[in-house]
């Protein structure tokens, strides 16, 4: 559960955007969406292995 904190006489869009930026760091919208569906993993290493070999393509060793 996410509290914030309000002062007295603080603007209320103030709040908002304190209870937004923590919400994004907290990141429940990136686990909700990744709970969603499930995936196997095998698949989501699979996934990350491929990931690693791209990154490493583009930005790994430019010395050949």
């Amino acid at each position: 559960m996410l509290i914030v904190e309000v002062k007295d006489g603080e603007v209320l869009d103030k709040v908002l955007k304190k209870y937004k930026r923590k919400f994004e760091k907290a990141g429940i919208l990136k686990e909700l969406r990744r709970r969603k569906n499930f995936t196997k993993p095998s698949v989501s290493r699979r996934t990350e292995v491929l990931k690693a070999v791209y990154k490493e393509d583009m930005y790994g060793n430019k010395n050949d």
